[in-house]
């Protein structure tokens, strides 16, 4: 089924059930852009404004009522975070992209503006990141290191910068966020952690990046490689100054579009080269178990031989005696 077409991105919050945003359907999954402050579902009674419940007013016919929510998020997506979301619409979609998921062949790039001017156009952070154990700070979490910071695991994030400007005067710069792992809050902890937290990021400043009508983090693009078709959708840009005019871009590096096909085209080729990597390996555990399973018949052979000839011997000497 052809996709709908997306709203523009706004500014202005969510209102009532009606304002989904389809990016992508077909018969296995629908995609929508997320809205910056809607919740993806809710166990809490009061909550009635969320993702699973605008895709209930859509499409009630597409409802499973097997699960709890009636449709099967494939991934998560912060309340406050917007962007391509994918819903699988029955149990064999959700397992083919949970695969992919578990291993790790997914592609993900968020847009997002930092604080500050980031200095290296290009990096990677590896920050491991834990649960943060501080009384008042269970919601959060932390980086190695880090007073009351339990259990970390290694992360990395891809960072590629796009424009340098200004939101509502201060310096920023707009980037785009490539995570090569899926650590609740990667995104957020990492810019904060490089000394760039994103802009709006109330948690992350402690209370004190509170201004801006959003934290401007956005999933702009989803890849997963499912067969025999994979799903490849990106969910527009919102942090430009005909959305918002605070933002105003003063130098700009790379295009936002460019730069996805880059990291795809990247990607791609990397795990194609894992791919042989995996296959030459089993190849040659194969060809190890051939070899031993031959000398093992080998050895029977010889064994069997070495047998028939003591026993014609003792049949020899039993009949001379």
């Amino acid at each position: 089924m052809a996709a709908t077409a997306a709203e523009p991105a706004t500014t202005e919050p969510a209102c009532g059930l009606d304002g989904l945003r389809v990016l992508h359907q077909d018969h296995d999954y629908i995609v929508v852009d997320k809205h910056w402050d809607v919740r993806i579902d809710s166990k809490m009674w009061y909550e009635t404004h969320t993702v699973q419940t605008q895709l209930r007013q859509r499409f009630p016919e597409l409802a499973d009522p097997d699960t709890y929510y009636g449709f099967r998020f494939c991934h998560q997506l912060d309340f406050s975070t917007s962007g391509a979301l994918c819903v699988a619409l029955n149990k064999a979609a959700a397992g083919r992209a949970y695969r992919c998921f578990k291993d790790r062949t997914v592609t993900k790039a968020y847009l997002a503006l930092l604080r500050g001017w980031v200095d290296e156009e290009t990096s990677t952070l590896n920050f491991s990141i834990g649960k943060n154990s501080t009384e008042g700070k269970t919601h959060m979490m932390c980086i190695e290191g880090t007073e009351g910071c339990e259990n970390p695991k290694p992360c990395q994030t891809e960072v590629t910068v796009l424009e340098y400007g200004t939101y509502d005067g201060d310096p920023v710069t707009k980037v785009l966020l490539q995570p090569l792992t899926g650590r609740t809050h990667q995104l957020r902890v990492h810019s904060s952690a490089m000394g760039h937290p994103i802009v709006g990021d109330v948690t992350y400043s402690s209370g004190v990046d509170d201004a801006p009508y959003r934290m401007m983090l956005h999933a702009h693009f989803l890849h997963i490689p499912l067969e025999p078709q994979p799903l490849h959708v990106a969910a527009g840009d919102p942090f430009l100054p005909a959305v918002d005019p605070k933002w105003l871009p003063q130098r700009s590096l790379r295009p936002v579009e460019g730069t996805v096909e880059a990291i795809l085209g990247r990607r791609t080729e990397e795990l194609e080269r894992q791919r042989r990597e995996e296959e030459a390996e089993r190849e040659a555990r194969e060809e190890g178990m051939r070899r031993r399973k031959g000398r093992r018949g080998q050895r029977s052979e010889e064994e069997e031989e070495e047998e028939r000839m003591k026993c014609q011997q003792w049949l020899s000497e039993w009949a001379g005696d």
